[in-house]
């Protein structure tokens, strides 16, 4: 029996984002009897349960502000080494999602090579470049990530672009590494075209079903919502943008208000967030076009999502959204009026060209990043000699 410990998540049933998802997905879809799954969870009391078959072990941590995310992860580690010692376990694995305790990892390595018990580390995307932090967290996250490729065992990583990232700027650690993909699935929604929940959500928005542009995403700076904004504005499209993202308390929203105006736009809609998952499954099927502008690494499961369920997408074109849209997307630049004119062209395309780009769209879910795929290719990373 391999016992493999995940750490680095806020915990299973998923109320959260991707890594969240990813672990819920792996232990529910788990069809190997010799993996057992044990899971950290952010909680308010040190208690266990399980869940999927896995088990599950809650962290409590104080509210500590931004470093909260850290001292979860570090505490994670500490329990799970005492767990390990308690009851002698032999040739685990422990597998850290991100790289946030880097400068703290080599310590708990020694304790753990001692158990015969290997590191794997996702390392995510580029943390560290990520605008909400200042000069100084920046710093930490570089030097967190560099230290954790120093110190594991194997990177497994989500993205082509990740890897070769990680080969190439730390190849003095002589880093191994090995790809496998996020998840995602294509299967439509169970709601019904004429839902009363969707129909009351297109009514309280002022949206009408087909004749919108959508962004669904963290509203953060990287992901050029500025750009995508200004260039919606200049566009002569009659279809609306439809923002789905939490705003609230936001100062970048303020700060984009006052650089676009774009409240002089009625075309430019943010509608708040949408936590049912088959409604918002929903809105995106019935989404004109989904426009993506993330560009800070990694396979983002926000365009595994809309390829599985929007069929024309619109990608900012970095090499990890051309690495997982490949042919079954269009793409843009930042250049200035290079959104506008897609989406002008792309307006006047007949039902057939949608479709085209649709089925190629899903076809990519299907063959590269379907969950049962991803879930088979870890359980053979884990379960291998």
């Amino acid at each position: 029996m391999k016992n493999v410990f995940i750490l680095g998540s806020k915990g299973i049933p998923a109320k959260y984002g991707g890594f969240e998802t990813f672990v819920d997905e792996l232990t529910k879809r788990k069809t190997n009897d010799q993996v057992f799954y044990h899971v950290s969870c952010l909680g308010d009391n040190n208690e266990e349960f399980t869940y999927n078959n896995a088990r599950c072990f809650n962290v409590n941590v104080p509210d500590i502000g931004s470093a909260k995310a850290v001292l979860y992860d570090l505490y994670s580690v500490r329990e799970t080494v005492r767990y390990i010692k308690e009851h002698n376990l032999k040739d685990s694995i422990v597998y850290i999602l991100a790289c946030r305790i880097g400068p703290f990892l080599a310590h708990y390595k020694k304790m753990l090579e001692k158990m015969d018990v290997k590191v794997y580390v996702n390392p995510d995307g580029h943390e560290w470049k990520r605008s909400k932090w200042n000069y100084a967290i920046r710093k930490y996250w570089k030097l967190s990530e560099a230290l954790m490729v120093k110190n594991s065992d194997l990177l497994v990583c989500d993205s082509v672009g990740i890897e070769t990232y990680i080969k190439e700027d730390y190849k003095k650690y002589k880093p191994k590494t090995t790809f496998i993909a996020y998840g995602a699935d294509v299967t439509k929604s169970t709601l019904e075209d004429n839902a009363e929940e969707l129909l009351s959500w297109y009514q309280s928005k002022s949206v009408k079903a087909n004749d919108y542009y959508l962004i669904v995403g963290r509203f953060v700076p990287e992901n050029n919502l500025e750009y995508i904004i200004r260039e919606f504005m200049l566009s002569k499209t009659n279809k609306d943008l439809v923002i789905i993202s939490n705003v609230e308390q936001n100062s970048f929203y303020e700060e984009l208000l006052n650089k676009t105006k774009f409240d002089s736009d009625k075309r430019i809609k943010f509608v708040g967030t949408v936590y049912d998952q088959e409604l918002l499954k929903k809105i995106r099927e019935f989404a004109y076009g989904y426009i993506h502008g993330h560009e800070v690494g990694g396979t983002n499961p926000s365009l595994l999502e809309s390829l599985a369920s929007t069929k024309l997408n619109l990608l900012l074109g970095v090499n990890f959204n051309k690495e997982v849209g490949a042919d079954g997307a269009v793409y843009f630049s930042k250049k200035t009026g290079d959104l506008a004119k897609l989406i002008e062209t792309v307006d006047q395309w007949k039902e057939t060209e949608l479709e085209h780009y649709g089925v190629k769209a899903k076809d990519r879910i299907y063959k590269e990043y379907s969950w049962d795929k991803i879930v088979s290719e870890y359980e053979a990373l884990f379960t291998r000699r």
